[in-house]
Order: structure tokens, then sequence, then C-alpha cells
């Protein structure tokens, strides 16, 4: 195993609560962290860079307030679309964010400048030649977003994923991809993997900034409404296929294969985003909406359930 030694006992769980565009709020960090769980999100969640750093002082002040020492995340994306890439950057820098999830991108001086300060940084990726690059520029973890993960997923099977990432990379592997309960958690450590990457499931809690059309849109999806394509962000990732005939597209011709295109530019995305809706394949595993509090405590209960259900069979077989 791999965990960071920042992380060591401050976890009651190997899981992390993924960054979501447009919907991961400090409410739902903040839970989160008090519960164990690594909260983070998005930077372009606020729509200023000044709103962003008041949204970190408000999760540091409540977390020290409280004495919980959980990590917290913030994801940044590192490409030419983004333009506060470099301000919101500087304003984790100073305030020490605990840990940086970086996407579309690894950058060796944006992992030194975290460093320097005593921060992680993790990258996500779709493939291995994302993940050479990305052990290449000194990350201290990789994500390996695998299929029938939400967002900007890949095609690969987590098993050969994680794998081959491991063949190169001694750091820490999160595993994303359909991971809803904790069992599945206590899967993906089976994998190979270090700590599991939960997205669609904390779109819904009550914390979630998701419209209720979404959060419901969620509740009665199965893996066969999730559509892979490139037509709304430029690079392919999953969508809900009900919010994408909703948004005029013909679910026809998006499901062929294409190559990957052109990052569509940050307001453009945010414009599209907002009304056509990421989820992975795990919908079909999600049948409510808790708080943030009640989700990771189901999901400690799992995991611990599943762990030790893994042990006694195991002794079957010695």
């Amino acid at each position: 195993m791999a965990i960071p030694k920042s992380f060591e006992g401050k976890l009651k769980i190997p899981a992390v609560a993924a960054p979501m565009f447009l919907v991961s709020t400090p409410a739902l960090v903040i839970e989160a962290c008090r519960a164990g769980v690594v909260g983070t999100f998005p930077a372009l969640n606020q729509r200023t860079s000044e709103g962003f750093e008041a949204w970190l002082d408000d999760i540091q002040s409540t977390l020290a307030a409280e004495n919980i020492d959980t990590p917290f995340g913030v994801n940044l994306i590192v490409h030419r679309s983004n333009p506060r890439m470099q301000a919101d950057l500087a304003i984790c820098v100073k305030k020490k964010v605990p840990l940086i999830i970086t996407s579309l991108g690894a950058v060796a001086e944006l992992v030194d400048e975290v460093h320097a300060y005593g921060g992680l940084v993790f990258h996500d990726v779709i493939m291995l030649r994302h993940a050479r690059k990305a052990a290449a520029a000194g990350v201290d973890g990789l994500i390996a977003v695998s299929a029938g993960a939400g967002g900007h997923a890949g095609l690969t099977n987590p098993m050969a994923l994680i794998q081959e990432i491991r063949e190169f990379f001694e750091g820490t592997i999160l595993l994303s991809g359909s991971i809803t309960n904790g069992a599945h958690i206590a899967s993906a450590q089976a994998m190979g993997a270090d700590l599991a990457y939960l997205g669609t499931r904390f779109v819904n809690t009550q914390e979630s900034s998701a419209p209720d059309e979404f959060k419901d849109m969620v509740l009665e999806g199965h893996a066969a409404d999730i559509v892979y394509t490139s037509a709304v962000s430029g690079v392919h990732a999953s969508f809900l296929r009900q919010s994408l005939e909703n948004n005029g597209f013909d679910i026809a011709t998006l499901t062929g294969a294409g190559g990957e295109v052109d990052l569509k530019g940050v307001s453009e995305e945010a414009r599209a985003w907002k009304t056509v809706w990421s989820a992975g394949q795990g919908v079909g595993g999600i049948d409510d909406i808790p708080s943030t509090a009640d989700l990771c405590e189901r999901l400690k209960l799992e995991y611990f359930e599943a762990v030790e259900s893994l042990s006694r069979s195991s002794k079957m077989y010695q």
C-alpha cells in the first residue's frame, strides 16, 4: 500500500469524495472531512478567484475550529483553456491546500510549487501514456479513471489500468469508476488501488449543488443510460442520456468512436455542463439522496463488512 504519510491515521475509510464540476460545495467537503473521508472540490466551482479564496477560508476555518485533520483537496484544470489556473494555484500555495488534484495536464513546475509547502499532487489519467507523463512530472498519486467512470473518463478496465500503472509507479493509486458503496471501496483495494475515488455517489447528497432534476435522473438511471461522447466538452466524457436528449443531442450520432479533439474554453464548457449532466455507470446502485454525513457512515459500515467477509472467505482456501 502507498498511502501518503500525511494521510496516515486521518481517514476512517480509504476514500475520496471526488471533485465534481458545478456540483461539489464547501459544505460537502466539510461534511466529508468530518466523517474521515477526503473532501475535494474544483476551484472553478466558484466563479472568481476571489470567491474561491473565500471558500478555502471557510473550509479551513471550520475544520480548524473543530480540530478536524482529515485532508481536503482542490481540483485545478491545467490546460490553456483555463485562464484562472495561475491565479488559483497561487491561492492554493498561499493557503497551503493539503492536496491538489490536477486534470488535463501534468506540469512539473506546479508539482514543485505544491511540494515546496508540503502539499501533495494527485493527477487523473485515463490511459497509460498519460500516467507515465504524470509520473515523470513527479506527482504523488495517480487517479485511474477507468471504464464506467463519470466525467472525463477512459475506456480501460480498472484491473488492467491499475496493474499496468503499478508496474512503474510506486506512489498512491486511486481508482475511479462505478464505485458507489463500501464493498466497492474494498474491491478497489483488492485490485491494487490505495484509495477509492467516488464521484457520482456524492452527486446525490443533500450538500451537493446538483439540481433536483439531475439528482432525480441519477435515481432513475442505469448503466445503459450513460453515453460516452466528446460532443459536450471536446474530450470524451460520460453523460446521462436523458440530459443529452433534453438538450437536443441525437444519441445515435454520439455513440460512434471518434478521435479526441481540443477542449472547449472553460466558459463555454461551464454553460454546457449546467444542463448536460455527467454521471458514471454506477447510477443503477444509487436510490436515495442522504446527507453526506449519513452516506459516509453507511460507506464505513459497508466497507468494514466487506473486509470482514473477504477475511472469512479467505480462510476457506488456506
